[in-house]
């Protein structure tokens, strides 16, 4: 089973220039826990002290909002999309 993880511009800089990566994972939990492997300096960015994704992270699987599918327990299957979403404030 494939997934991509898609990897916001802003986050980049932590993947060495990578968009997106494969992952095998069957969860969000999973595939999230995947890419903080492969590119730890991204970590403290996706998860906060507590081990929750950050508050200004917003994280959608094919193109829904995790929160309205049961957070990051959701299933993944073939073929999914997790991308990662950081909210940019400005004035």
């Amino acid at each position: 089973m494939a997934i991509t993880i898609e990897i916001p511009t802003a986050f980049r800089r932590f993947t060495d220039g990578i968009p997106k990566l494969d992952s095998a994972a069957s969860t969000v939990a999973e595939a999230l826990n995947d890419l903080t492997a492969r590119y730890p300096a991204l970590s403290r960015h996706v998860r906060d002290e507590q081990g929750q994704v950050r508050q200004f992270l917003n994280v959608y699987l094919n193109e829904e909002d995790i929160r309205f599918l049961g957070g990051e327990s959701c299933s993944l299957k073939d073929g999914d999309c997790v991308l990662l979403v950081p909210s940019i404030a400005g004035g």
